[in-house]
């Protein structure tokens, strides 16, 4: 990977960016999809941001060397502090945890008024994404799945407007952990997230049932059950024995 060719997890995060933005790209390692969407015409205005010293430098080291410094702009700090209000209008955080990407959202909220778009990649967590999302009056208005390297990765795409519409037609508990826009699709990607998900809840269900009994052993399986319940109703496993 480079800046003239991404992974396909960034490709992804790349074809959400709105066209001739001015975009701050959060946690950009080596400054690669800022200086990939420059070169590409597709943003006007980079800021690749980095709080880990190193990252910063080789962030640095490749704008300098592709020529871009005067378009991009590499900025140290944390999260959102590489901005100001008003330097951009879309913004992408990829590669953290779910809920890493929302406190670093929560803690920079009063950055985001003139941000159209925020183009979100979780590792792991995107339910804490979506919770997020609601609770600020984002509305979700794309989502993709895609696996790379056997590992499984959603993409979400917010903009202001209607937090709930994406959940008008589908439990919100369902929507929230799946994503309501994957649920229609249903992707191979998806499925198989899932199916290993719900394999994973099973497995720790039964070292709970050999565990010694008490009130937080008993409610951690009630919740694994509703889990694997609400999952197995999303894959249509009919023949489950948790229902």
């Amino acid at each position: 990977m480079n800046t003239d060719k991404l992974s396909v997890r960034l490709e992804t995060v790349a074809k959400y960016v709105l066209k001739e933005s001015k975009l701050a790209d959060i946690g950009s390692d080596h400054a690669y999809l800022p200086s990939f969407l420059v070169k590409n015409g597709q943003i006007s205005f980079g800021i690749a941001g980095e709080v880990a010293k190193g990252p910063f430098q080789s962030a640095e080291k490749n704008v300098l060397a592709e020529g871009l410094a005067d378009r991009i702009s590499v900025r140290m700090g944390d999260g959102l502090e590489v901005i100001q209000p008003g330097d951009v209008d879309c913004i992408t955080i990829a590669g953290m945890g779910g809920s890493l990407i929302a406190s670093i959202l929560e803690n920079g909220n009063e950055k985001l008024d003139s941000v159209k778009r925020l183009v979100l990649q979780p590792n792991i967590n995107a339910i804490a994404i979506r919770s997020w999302l609601i609770e600020n009056n984002w509305e979700l208005v794309a989502e993709e799945i895609i696996e790379e390297d056997s590992k499984i990765y959603e993409i979400l795409v917010a903009e202001k407007g209607d937090p709930l519409k994406p959940y008008c037609d589908i439990p919100l508990e369902t929507g929230l952990l799946v994503g309501p826009f994957l649920l229609q699709g249903k992707e191979k990607a998806f499925k198989k997230k899932w199916s290993l998900e719900k394999k994973n809840w099973k497995r720790i269900y039964e070292q709970l049932e050999s565990a010694a009994p008490s009130a937080e052993t008993e409610e951690k399986k009630q919740e694994l059950i509703k889990k694997i319940s609400l999952i197995e109703g999303v894959l249509d496993n009919e023949d489950s024995e948790w229902t």
